[in-house]
């Protein structure tokens, strides 16, 4: 260590990992906070202690913990995407939470919130991810890595110095970040404002003050008046038409069992739902088919191929995109649908099925009652109402809007790499703070050697008298 007056100790020695609670302390029917894994937010620190339940119901089998312990996810992913968070004021003091926390309490002289941001650094998290225990899907990081981890510790006085910077430079990040935030909440209204206009025939107005054209023709099924009448006014020769008047075909896939990994060079995948989103179509989201007689080439996705989600989440059922350059070979699945346009540009159909008025006539025609799977039947995708124009001016649209739409494709580029960029600089900023480069050191500040002689001396006192303790063990701030 280079620094003046700081020392080498591990977790153990200025934390009380895991402690113990006397519970004949306390009535069963005394009401206590209840965190579960959820309540803690991902990576910000936040946690939710508004949820009460008796001491009696959550006194076995869960984790207790008082105000200011550090509350540490120890169980994978929750470990890794930075779930933990420092206790809050408690109603009756003490809590009780997952069993998948890890309790940190504090020492006298540790300042709770240095310790918060030593354990939630991706560096920390990095190293602890690397030293878990067990199987698959439920590894956790065991306590005997925590008690020996090594931390940099400075002295009482700088720890605190050291918080209130830290919390000064993220709170200017914060700030940079939801003004980025809010500039891509606008960027979302501008392009539903672009399509809206596009599908109302306000775009190309003056397109067609300097262009004869007339409605591409068509005949078949006629929407009834009831429905024309919850729909915009459209300009004098555009006309409001089902889909199925441009659909030549849809292709349905089918789903059996795969291996839940993305395919590899070679090996034939099939779709996964989450390959078909309002963004681009996305290869990656596949499984592997291992069965020979199930592959299908007819199944095929190829370049140009118009994909509609058909069964999804409330937010993706209808998503779509258009296949570009894919470099895999992946089959359709049972709830990817390929849809064959004919007469107009498939680009069209994709615009409008991301307009506000397009979502409107899928989730309209969707059915199921959860928000988690919604789902759409081909017969109900057919009878999607879309406005039509002429053939010269749904090219028109196309090329207005595509050419708008990268302008705010670039932008939101340029938003999400500074975003990151804001990102880095926190770990930037932790990274400085615990190897002592982020505040000034004051000569006068008691060595963090002497604080640490100071706490092993009363470690040594208290644990004899630990079970007969009858009182919560006070933490200093």
């Amino acid at each position: 260590m280079s620094k003046q007056n700081w020392v080498i100790t591990t977790l153990n020695e200025i934390t009380e990992i895991n402690p113990t609670l006397d519970k004949s302390l306390f009535p069963d029917d005394l009401t206590v906070a209840f965190v579960p894994m959820p309540a803690v937010e991902a990576g910000t620190g936040k946690i939710d202690v508004n949820s009460i339940r008796k001491f009696g119901d959550v006194k076995k089998g869960y984790t207790p913990f008082q105000k200011n312990d550090i509350l540490f996810a120890k169980i994978t992913p929750c470990m890794e995407n930075g779930k933990m968070a420092i206790v809050p004021t408690l109603s009756n003091e003490i809590g009780f939470g997952s069993t998948e926390f890890h309790v940190l309490r504090p020492r006298e002289g540790i300042n709770p919130s240095f310790i918060y941001y030593f354990v939630s650094s991706e560096k920390f998290r990095y190293d602890a991810e690397h030293n878990m225990m067990g199987a698959v899907g439920q590894r956790r990081v065991p306590t005997p890595y925590l008690q020996n981890h090594p931390v940099p510790l400075p002295p009482f006085a700088e720890q605190k110095r050291i918080v209130a910077k830290i919390e000064e430079l993220f709170s200017e990040i914060d700030k940079g970040i939801e003004s980025l935030m809010k500039a891509q909440e606008l960027l979302k209204t501008y392009r539903q404002s672009l399509l809206k206009n596009a599908f109302e025939g306000k775009l190309t107005e003056t397109w067609r003050e300097k262009n004869s054209s007339q409605c591409y023709s068509l005949k078949g099924q006629a929407i009834q008046k009831q429905e024309l009448q919850k729909l915009p006014l459209l300009p004098s020769y555009w006309q409001y038409v089902p889909l199925s008047q441009f659909i030549e075909n849809i292709d349905a896939g089918k789903s059996f069992k795969c291996e839940e990994r993305e395919p590899t060079s070679g090996e034939v995948g099939v779709a996964k739902v989450s390959a078909v989103t309002w963004g681009e179509y996305n290869e990656s989201e596949s499984k592997t088919c291992k069965d020979p007689n199930k592959i299908n080439p007819k199944y095929y996705i190829n370049e140009g191929d118009f994909l509609f989600s058909r069964a999804n989440t409330i937010d993706l059922v209808g998503a779509c995109v258009i296949v570009r350059q894919p470099q895999k070979t992946i089959m359709l699945s049972d709830k990817t649908l390929r849809i064959k346009f004919n007469f107009f540009d498939p680009l069209y159909f994709l615009l409008y099925l991301r307009s506000t008025y397009g979502r409107n006539e899928i989730m309209k025609r969707s059915t199921g009652n959860q928000d988690s799977m919604r789902n759409i039947g081909q017969e109900q995708i057919r009878n999607i109402i879309i406005p039509l124009c002429s053939k010269e001016e749904h090219l028109e649209i196309i090329k207005i809007v595509t050419e708008k739409l990268l302008f705010v494709e670039n932008i939101e580029k340029s938003i999400c790499d500074e975003i990151k960029k804001s990102k880095i600089l926190y770990q930037s900023i932790l990274n400085k703070a615990f190897s002592g480069e982020l505040v000034f050191q004051e000569a006068n500040d008691e060595p963090a050697n002497v604080l640490l002689a100071r706490i092993k001396a009363k470690n040594k006192i208290q644990k004899p008298q630990k079970k007969k303790s009858k009182q919560l063990q006070k933490v200093a701030v």
